[in-house]
């Protein structure tokens, strides 16, 4: 079973395109969906994230993500503390996670922070999605509500577009010049042959 990676800046369209990999059979873990529910569910994190950032970090007893994103985006520090504390736990659940699906020729990892997390190492190969930064700043608008400001502090915390596409082992071009599904259905081929 092949280890693969999804990748790119926030609001490339990772969601949709792993959406159509689901569609065609692929199982896909999603690192950040998983991660917020880790946060709440396994205490060790709990405290570690109130020992390092405060109490305020979590309201009755859950995660207190609009606290937690206005202090970490922007602080590049505190960002890199968050994420030390948490990835190890989505990596180890990851691994769980594949051990569930190895008849599959392949599984997705999706994930924000592939690179910057070294979460690449543990994969065989990586898809980046790359999409403009204004339709990347449209999406995230109208998914999240979030002003400018904190999308383009959101931006500046991923690795530049031109660092990861350098990585890339495949590139899902998401513009108004290339059809994703032609893209998508030529890797899954190349994947499963």
């Amino acid at each position: 079973m092949l280890k693969i990676g999804i990748t790119g800046g926030i609001g490339s369209g990772k969601s949709t395109v792993c959406k159509i990999f689901s569609i065609l059979g692929v199982p896909v873990y999603h690192a950040d969906s998983r991660a917020k529910i880790l946060i709440d569910e396994v205490p060790d994190i709990k405290a570690a994230i109130v020992e390092e950032f405060g109490t305020e970090s979590f309201t009755h007893d859950t995660y207190n993500l609009k606290y937690m994103s206005e202090l970490v985006f922007g602080r590049k520090e505190y960002l890199h503390k968050l994420n030390s504390i948490i990835h190890p736990y989505v990596q180890k659940d990851f691994v769980e996670w594949s051990s569930q699906h190895e008849n599959s020729k392949y599984i997705l990892e999706e994930a924000a922070i592939l690179f910057e997390s070294g979460a690449n190492k543990n994969l065989d190969y990586v898809i980046v999605m790359d999409a403009p930064l204004k339709d990347r700043m449209k999406r995230i608008s109208e998914r999240d509500h979030l002003s400018e400001e904190m999308i383009l502090k959101r931006i500046e915390n991923q690795w530049p577009a031109d660092k990861i596409l350098g990585l890339a082992d495949w590139i899902i071009r998401n513009d108004d010049k290339h059809l994703i599904l032609p893209q998508i259905l030529s890797i899954h081929d190349q994947l499963i042959t």
